[in-house]
């Protein structure tokens, strides 16, 4: 399991601008220790949206004396210095934001006096700038980089229905003239800008690359879809007219669910999505004369993400939202990505995460934090630490929880990475069938702003089943049935298809012929507590972990729970059981039943053959 640091590194108590991270120093290596941290996401090499030469000077850009005094390193020898401590670090491409920043430019346009946070601005600086090689003494044309000279931005833009450039709105800071342009990956020009992103990039040597916004241009159904001239004609081949022109003769201005034609923009959409994924993916592989990770932005795993999985080394997900009890979505998560790590970053909007941050600024709420840690390692993922990690547009501040407190819980996961796995030992498998359910989930998604995070209040059946099995505290797998695929279900005793209604034929055999056993539940606990158990299968055996979600809002911890007694089904007896937990203070007696004392919020007790 990675053990994974949301790495934007954004300065407290001011505004996280995208795309250009802050410069990184030597001490935050020391930090990056201290947590053992095995990956970097959203890391490294942002700016690539702003400029190619703007990222140049991220990478390898002179850094001033006064600043090294203090540690200050290009991100090219940030990369380097990690590397010597084992680290892995992920280039972040921005594919889908185009940005244009107020400037101060010298009189001579030779020099930048200010960007961005501009008192006088007399210039702008970015993508259309540099497209049109606007200020040939500041940054290199397009020429050298194999691009034309062209407006970038308006040549590539993603548009609504009646032609006007559509904007990555939950980007932009409030009260700055900065402009973020909504970018559209099916254009060929933009794809060939990603991969010059990517290639000074590799030459800086990131171990991996992170392709962020994977979904573009779904990303605008937001703002109601993309009408751009590539989409447009894309899609006029198959349905034989122009749908945005087909759509206002008929009074329409948004898409959504119920409007004509709707699905099959999605399923066009969709399939541009997973062919230019891999365009990117496999170009980043091929670029690099090294080994080189791939991997994206998956946001919360909807099943749209899973043609894109085959091409990727890990899976990374910015959860819609983040809430302190979610192990049906963890789940989801582990199933998803089947054999593959899952670094999951928390989300600050429509969520806890703005509380949180609020809480461990007065030394409250350190249990909640453990818990969102443990949980997601716990449910066989990993929530990675946060450092400097994003807190939106609006929010004037980023989220650091207090240091010792994240080597604390690290150095447990770390001390204890043996009883880990991604595979388990679970009686229940949950089928999740993309043929079945993906247009459900995929209403319940649509229209949602990344702003507000919400979802329309569809059923489920489900989302439905996994809830009712955490809250029963029941294990269980979350099996996905892809397309035509029928995966070997052999090893459960039960297959619960809620919903299942559209298979294909090896799978209905699959259903058919499946051989289910008695349905008692494979863990039973007493007395009731709010809790949720995952089973991992580990070399030294099974490794049961627990972790507690019964906080004390006046006492500000999870109370230990004087005793828990469980009954656990395994393919053989246990015969000793050895436990863990963060303060040492887990006791376990196997006899008849497995017996627990002073459970604290967290525990992993050994069962061994």
């Amino acid at each position: 399991m990675e053990r994974g640091v949301y790495f934007d590194a954004w300065f407290p108590r001011q505004h996280c601008y995208h795309p250009s991270l802050p410069p990184r120093r030597l001490k935050m290596v020391d930090d990056l220790v201290d947590y053992r941290a095995t990956a970097l996401v959203w890391s490294a090499l942002g700016g690539g949206s702003l400029s190619l030469p703007y990222l140049e000077q991220e990478a390898f850009g002179a850094v001033d004396p006064r600043f090294r005094f203090y540690g200050f390193v290009n991100d090219a020898e940030f990369v380097a210095e990690c590397h010597k401590r084992g680290i892995k670090v992920f280039g972040i491409v921005f594919e889908v934001q185009g940005w244009e920043f107020p400037a101060a430019l010298s009189e001579d346009e030779d020099r930048v006096l200010a960007l961005n946070e501009v008192a006088e601005p007399n210039a702008w600086l970015g993508l259309r700038e540099f497209g049109l090689h606007r200020y040939p003494k500041l940054w290199k044309p397009p020429s050298e980089y194999g691009l034309p000279a062209v407006d970038l931005i308006e040549e590539c833009v993603c548009r609504d229905i009646h032609g006007e450039p559509l904007h990555a709105r939950w980007v932009e800071v409030p009260d700055n003239p900065q402009q973020c342009y909504l970018m559209d990956r099916n254009h060929p020009l933009w794809r060939e800008y990603l991969k010059a992103v990517i290639r000074i990039q590799i030459d800086a040597g990131v171990d991996g690359i992170q392709l962020d916004e994977a979904e573009t241009p779904l990303t605008a159904m937001q703002y109601g879809g993309c009408f751009c001239r590539t989409c447009m004609e894309g899609l006029g081949e198959e349905l034989g007219f122009h749908y945005g022109e087909w759509l206002l003769e008929r009074g329409i201005e948004r898409l959504t669910p119920d409007v004509p034609h709707y699905w099959d923009y999605i399923a066009f959409q969709s399939r541009q999505i997973t062919r230019y994924f891999a365009e990117l993916a496999d170009y980043a592989r091929e670029y690099a004369d090294r080994d080189i990770l791939v991997s994206g932005n998956f946001f919360n795993l909807n099943d749209g993400y899973l043609p894109l999985e085959p091409k990727v080394d890990l899976v990374i997900t910015e959860m819609r939202n983040t809430t302190y009890r979610q192990p049906d979505w963890y789940r989801y998560a582990a199933g998803f990505a089947r054999e593959k790590p899952v670094i999951v970053v928390e989300n600050p909007y429509g969520g806890v995460v703005p509380g949180l941050i609020e809480a461990l600024g007065r030394g409250r709420a350190y249990d909640r934090f453990r818990m969102s840690l443990y949980e997601a390692a716990a449910l066989g993922v990993n929530m990675s630490v946060p450092y400097g990690s994003w807190m939106g547009s609006v929010i004037e501040d980023a989220f650091y929880a207090p240091h010792d407190l994240c080597v604390e819980i690290q150095s447990f996961l770390a001390d204890h990475e043996r009883l880990f796995s991604r595979e388990t030992y679970h009686e229940v498998g949950v089928v999740y069938s993309v043929r079945s359910h993906s247009r459900l989930m995929a209403e319940r998604e649509a229209g949602s702003d990344n702003r507000e995070n919400v979802v329309r209040e569809v059923p489920h059946p489900f989302l439905d089943a996994c809830r009712a099995l955490s809250d029963a505290r029941q294990p269980y797998d979350v099996v996905f049935f892809r397309d035509a695929e029928a995966p070997d279900v052999s090893r459960y005793r039960t297959l619960v298809a809620a919903g299942v209604d559209d298979l294909s034929e090896a799978q209905a055999a699959l259903l058919r012929d499946f051989q289910g056993r008695p349905h008692d539940p494979q863990v039973t606990v007493d007395p009731d507590a709010d809790l949720a158990l995952c089973i991992h299968r580990v070399p030294e055996g099974a490794a049961l972990h627990l972790i507690r979600y019964d906080y004390d809002e006046e006492a500000d911890r999870v109370p230990p729970l004087e005793r828990l007694e469980l009954e656990v089904r395994l393919p053989w007896t246990p015969s000793t059981a050895t436990a863990f937990s963060p303060g040492g203070e887990l006791k376990a007696t196997l006899g008849d039943r497995l017996v627990l004392e002073d459970v604290p919020l967290y525990g992993i007790v050994l069962l061994a053959p």
